[in-house]
């Protein structure tokens, strides 16, 4: 009887603790889309939520000094505090010269006392040629110059304008480019993505406006040109209003992400672990959904439009063809989740004490 009650017991305490890891998994629920001319957003909310104030954003860490980004070969010089030797003497350490400049690799370093986290797509601009990140990744607090991988939108500049990258502060690259860095992995799939994304934007403006998008090939000179923020914001801000003002009505459910379609056609989800961070990057997403929208102009005969079904249906398909995972040890852990006709991207946190899916990236291929 004794040894039966230890079974009993056993089994129990297995069952909460997949209880527990079950309730722990999110489960992600599709509201009622919004939309602006041909986008369409539909905001996700989550079961679960986490907290995720302790990481730190590129366009953060790069405006409080804390994030330095240089090209490979740039960071001689570049110094920071030294534990105290033996003799109690703080001294500075010297990081050794880094191989030349490369176009898809850069250096950084985190000072900050946080983790850093980086996203596909986001811009930086300086150095050699402005690029892109490759791919979502957490960089350690305190870190030792980490390499960057990373993808040109500027290919015809190889000439140096700052020793430093800045951030573009509310611009990002649109998910057609995204999808080229993240899924293809494909450099020249980016520059003619590029080529696309600037010709469709400036055909947009008038021929005085557009002149000055013309005189270079800088995809992040594009999206700083004014005109062309102008064209961009009629689009996202009613978006991101009606976004907020959804959100606010539901002030009970946990918003944590939006899946994205274009002409009625679903391309694009992004999820996050919380509320907090979706509120941190969405002023670039939302943009980089209405950039889009101008590479895909609005046909003649507009096509069924996406429904709740079919954009529930996309978030939670996820049976993968293929599926490869990279991981490091400590940080994080990225998993490719590749299917009939899409591609997911999965940054699940490995920090101690924090285990669990920060982002989540699906496009439609």
């Amino acid at each position: 009887m004794k040894g039966s009650l230890c079974l009993l017991g056993l089994v129990l305490s297995v069952g909460a603790i997949a209880f527990q890891m079950k309730d722990a998994t999110p489960h992600y629920r599709v509201l009622m889309p919004i939309s602006q001319g041909n986008v369409t957003v539909f905001p996700v909310v989550a079961s679960t939520s986490y907290d995720t104030g302790f990481f730190l954003t590129l366009d953060e860490g790069i405006k409080s000094g804390q994030v330095v980004v240089t090209e490979a070969g740039g960071v001689t010089g570049l110094v920071r505090p030294r534990p105290a030797a033996t003799d109690g003497v703080w001294r500075e350490r010297q990081y050794p010269q880094q191989t030349r400049a490369q176009v898809n690799q850069l250096s950084l370093i985190n000072n900050a006392d946080r983790p850093l986290l980086l996203l596909a797509g986001e811009i930086v601009t300086g150095g050699k040629q402005d690029r892109i990140v490759g791919k979502d990744r957490i960089i350690p607090a305190h870190s030792t110059p980490v390499a960057l991988g990373v993808f040109c939108v500027e290919p015809h500049r190889w000439t140096e304008t700052s020793t430093k990258f800045g951030a573009l502060g509310t611009a990002m690259a649109q998910p057609s480019i995204r999808l080229q860095a993240m899924a293809q992995q494909n450099q020249q799939g980016v520059w003619d993505e590029v080529a696309k994304s600037r010709a469709a934007l400036t055909k947009s403006l008038a021929p005085p406006a557009a002149a000055p998008v013309q005189a270079s090939s800088s995809y992040a000179m594009a999206m700083k040109n004014q005109s062309i923020q102008v064209e961009i914001d009629s689009v996202a801000k009613p978006l991101e209003h009606s976004y907020d003002a959804l959100i606010q009505k539901l002030r009970a459910e946990n918003a944590v992400g939006a899946v994205v379609a274009v002409n009625g056609e679903i391309i694009w989800a992004d999820v996050f672990a919380s509320s907090d961070l979706l509120n941190r990057f969405w002023p670039k997403l939302i943009r980089s959904y209405a950039a889009e929208s101008f590479g895909t102009p609005m046909p003649v005969k507009f096509p069924r439009g996406a429904t709740v079904e079919g954009a529930q249906d996309f978030l939670d398909r996820l049976g993968a063809t293929h599926e490869s995972v990279e991981t490091e040890p400590g940080l994080y852990r990225q998993t490719e989740i590749s299917g009939d006709d899409y591609t997911a991207f999965v940054l699940t946190s490995l920090l101690p004490g924090e285990r669990f899916d920060v982002h989540i990236a699906k496009m439609k291929r």
